[in-house]
């Protein structure tokens, strides 16, 4: 399950929010080993509260508005930003793109390929392929199509975590060889510059892109924005404090510095 909220016919910004859902399906409930206090509790470690919330509102305050792609599911039913075969590294610690252990190594679900089968054709390649035709629409639209990751991240690394040594900015940049040019990057530094000390890709690294562009069209551009929640909210599950509207102001400044950026392809003077 999935939510598009349509932007302007020129704006070729698409921002996704993957992990900002608590839902499960009744279907992934059941074989989800945890009780309800505990299913409750890792929920609070692995949803990207509220980050629904920053999108909406700097899709509503930015000058043109941009496209919105939300996961209305849990990343614990399926995780549609990972591989879901052994490219991911996730898998090492039972979080590929169907997890089977909890963010502290606790068994989740049984191992069985027929349920990780059944959740990945149900859930995962819809949304995949959800995903791809909007950014194929942003092409067709404008020429190009800049996909903003929006996510969050606890202030003290997790267990499952396999970069937990790395720095923890108060905003983490993902890039990606192919698809993170520097005027995206330059843009991030400079809308999220208030907001606290930057990194990049550290402690997460890399952003999403359609695995039908990936490596292949450049008209493609791409950027993780990974917030530390003690910014926005009370950790580790709770409510959003005052930092949130800073944050929200600061991806509207993103958005609309990329929409018609000088140097992007297709840009304006």
């Amino acid at each position: 399950m999935y939510a598009q909220e349509s932007g302007a016919d020129r704006s070729p910004v698409v921002l996704h929010v993957p992990h900002s859902s608590r839902t499960l399906t009744p279907t992934a409930r059941e074989r989800v080993l945890l009780d309800d206090p505990a299913l409750e509790r890792e929920l609070d470690h692995m949803t990207d509260a509220h980050t629904d919330l920053i999108a909406g509102q700097a899709a509503a305050a930015a000058s043109v508005t941009p496209w919105t792609h939300r996961n209305l599911l849990s990343r614990l039913v399926v995780d549609p930003e990972r591989f879901p075969d052994e490219r991911e590294e996730m898998r090492a610690v039972g979080m590929g793109a169907v997890y089977t252990r909890t963010s502290h190594g606790e068994r989740l679900r049984p191992d069985d390929p027929g349920h990780e089968g059944e959740l990945l054709s149900a859930h995962f390649v819809p949304y995949a392929d959800a995903f791809t035709r909007l950014v194929d629409a942003r092409l067709a639209a404008t020429g190009r199509a800049v996909v903003i990751d929006v996510h969050s991240y606890p202030s003290r690394a997790l267990p499952y975590e396999l970069h937990a040594n790395g720095a923890r900015p108060a905003v983490c940049l993902g890039t990606d060889e192919h698809h993170t040019p520097p005027w995206l990057l330059d843009a991030a530094r400079s809308a999220f510059a208030g907001c606290g000390e930057l990194g990049l890709n550290t402690p997460f690294a890399g952003c999403y892109v359609p695995l039908k562009h990936y490596a292949r069209t450049p008209e493609v551009s791409a950027l993780m924005i990974e917030i530390r929640r003690d910014l926005y909210m009370t950790e580790p599950g709770g409510a959003p404090t005052d930092g949130l509207a800073t944050v929200a102001r600061a991806l509207t400044a993103l958005v609309d510095a990329v929409t018609e950026p000088a140097d992007a392809p297709g840009g304006g003077g």
